[in-house]
C-alpha cells in the first residue's frame, strides 16, 4: 500500500507525471488519467517543449546536437555533459511523458524532419538512423510514435548485435563487448517496435537475447566475478537520458512483463533490493544528481531532494515485483 500523503504529493505535479500516477498507482479509470494525459500538450513541461519547436520541425536546429554546438569548444570538453536540447532528446521527453502523437503529426513533424534534419554523423537522413545503437533505438521509438518508416533501422539491430548478446555504441571503434548502457537503450527501441507492430520472429529473438545479456548479470554484476559493475548501477538520476542504472533497467523489465505476459525473472531479485534500499523512510527516492549539459528547463529537483519522478518509477517497479512474486 502507498501512503495517502505520498500519493497526494505525487499527484501535485505536472500532467506528464500526474497521469502515470493516476493510472499506475491510484488505478483511476481510463477517463480520468486519459484526460490528464491530454493536458500535456497545453500545460506544463509538454506545452513548454512544444512551443520551442522550430519551423523546420527540429528543436535547437539539430538532430542530436544543437545547431550552435561547438564540437571543439568548452561545451564539448570532458565532463561538460551532452547538450539535451536538440530534436532527438526533445522527442524522447515528449514521447516518454505521454504526449498524444497526434499533436506532432498535425504539425507534420515526421515529414519535416525527413526533409530538413540530418544527423551530425555524415549528414545521414534523420529517419534512416546512423551508426550509434542508442541513437538508432530512440529513432525507432520516435519514428513509430510519429508514424515514420523506421523498418531499415530495425533491421540494423538484427545485424549489429554482438556475439555476447547485447550491443555497444562503440562498435565502430572496434569494441566487441556489449555495454549495459547501449544494450538497455537498444532493447527499449526493440520493445517499442514489438509492442507497436507485434514484431517479427527475428525481433522477438534478438530482443530476448539482449535481455538475457542483462539477466545473466543480474542487471548490475560483472559476469566474470559477480561483483557490481560500478557505483553508477545504483545511482538514480532523472531524467535517465542514456545512462544505465538498475531502476531504469527494472522499469524496462516491468514493461516486458506486461507486454509478454511473463512473471519477473528471479535473477533480478538483488537489483530490486538495491532499488528498495534506496527508498527513504517516507517512501520517496532522492535525486542523485542531474546529468550535466544544456537543457531547455529543469524537470526535476536538485541533488539530494525527494524526486517525484524517481518515486513514481521506484514505487511502480516495487509494486509490480511484490505483486508478481508474492
Amino acid at each position: 500500500m502507498v501512503a495517502d500523503a505520498l500519493i497526494a504529493w505525487l499527484l501535485d505535479t505536472d500532467p506528464a507525471l500526474r497521469w502515470q500516477v493516476e493510472r499506475d498507482l491510484v488505478r483511476e479509470p481510463p477517463e480520468v488519467w486519459e484526460a490528464t494525459r491530454l493536458r500535456i500538450a497545453t500545460e506544463g513541461f509538454g506545452a513548454r517543449l512544444l512551443a520551442l519547436q522550430d519551423s523546420d520541425g527540429q528543436w535547437a536546429g539539430g538532430a542530436f546536437f544543437p545547431a550552435d554546438f561547438d564540437f571543439h569548444g568548452p561545451e564539448a570538453a570532458e565532463g561538460a555533459g551532452q547538450p539535451w536540447t536538440a530534436t532527438t532528446w526533445t522527442l524522447n521527453s515528449l514521447r516518454e511523458w505521454g504526449l498524444d502523437p497526434a499533436v506532432l503529426r498535425e504539425r507534420r513533424t515526421a515529414e519535416l524532419l525527413a526533409e530538413n534534419s540530418r544527423w551530425e554523423y555524415e549528414s545521414l537522413p534523420y529517419w534512416s538512423g546512423e551508426v550509434d545503437c542508442c541513437i538508432n533505438a530512440w529513432t525507432v521509438a520516435n519514428g513509430l510514435w510519429l508514424g515514420a518508416d523506421i523498418t531499415g533501422i530495425v533491421g540494423w539491430f538484427l545485424e549489429h548485435r554482438l556475439s555476447d548478446g547485447g550491443w555497444n555504441c562503440e562498435w565502430v571503434e572496434g569494441s566487441t563487448r556489449s555495454s549495459f548502457h547501449s544494450t538497455l537503450n537498444s532493447l527499449k527501441g526493440l520493445l517499442a517496435y514489438d509492442s507497436t507492430t507485434g514484431g517479427t520472429d527475428a525481433t522477438h529473438a534478438v530482443r530476448r537475447a539482449g535481455e538475457e545479456y542483462l539477466l545473466q548479470r543480474g542487471l548490475f554484476r560483472r559476469l566474470s566475478t559477480g561483483e557490481p559493475l560500478a557505483p553508477w548501477v545504483a545511482r538514480f538520476a532523472y531524467p535517465f537520458r542514456w545512462f544505465y542504472n538498475v531502476l531504469n533497467a527494472a522499469e524496462y523489465f516491468r514493461q516486458v512483463s506486461l507486454l509478454d505476459g511473463v512473471r519477473p525473472d528471479p535473477r533480478i531479485a538483488d537489483a530490486i533490493e538495491l532499488i528498495r534500499a534506496a527508498r527513504q523512510p517516507d517512501g520517496t527516492w532522492l535525486q542523485a544528481g542531474r546529468h550535466p549539459g544544456r537543457v531547455w528547463f529543469e524537470v526535476d529537483v536538485p541533488v539530494g531532494e525527494p524526486s517525484r519522478w524517481l518515486t513514481l518509477f521506484g514505487t511502480r517497479v516495487l509494486a509490480w515485483w511484490d505483486s508478481e512474486t508474492a
